[in-house]
């Protein structure tokens, strides 16, 4: 059985355990008040942590081009191979939307986004008419997206482990 590098194993569980947790601190934030005390505080680490998976996901765009990846078992049908690697990009695409319309959301008052503390990320381009608005839909679009997709995944995940019974899973494990 060939299974994925260390480094891929740990990229992969440590951004979908940061993916999960972005998304459950950004459902939790639209319920806070103005005069709740998490209300600066979240906002604050959700933009930290959103500009750090960003840092992994180039990372690990970077390994997986230039690590050899395990190829699809034998057992895969076709079929699950094409949806496979589609599932895979939309995840990537729809990642990126989210980096994309964040920053758009943290940079719509046209001030720089701060990471943890440490540097400010620039602000790239002048706001736009209800930036905040609109980038803050397509985030929550992409966010509900990626949570729904990544279910599936694991649901494949799950399918190959117990009614297949293929090493799919225990690659990544």
């Amino acid at each position: 059985m060939h299974k994925y590098s260390i480094s891929m194993r740990l990229l992969h569980w440590l951004s979908a355990l940061l993916v999960v947790g972005l998304f459950a601190v950004g459902l939790w934030m639209r319920n806070l008040g103005y005069y709740d005390p998490l209300y600066q505080v979240l906002p604050f680490w959700h933009k930290s942590v959103g500009f750090l998976l960003l840092f992994l996901i180039l990372v690990r765009l970077f390994v997986r081009g230039v690590t050899r990846q395990p190829g699809h078992l034998s057992t895969h049908k076709t079929w699950e191979r094409i949806l496979a690697r589609a599932t895979h990009w939309v995840l990537y695409g729809l990642m990126f939307g989210l980096f994309i319309s964040g920053y758009l959301v943290a940079t719509a008052d046209n001030r720089p986004a701060n990471f943890f503390g440490w540097f400010d990320i620039p602000v790239l381009m002048t706001a736009f008419e209800n930036q905040e608005d609109i980038a803050g839909l397509i985030h929550e679009y992409c966010a509900w997206s990626l949570i729904g997709l990544s279910v599936l995944h694991a649901a494949a995940a799950i399918k190959h482990h117990w009614l297949d019974k293929d090493v799919t899973l225990k690659r990544m494990l």
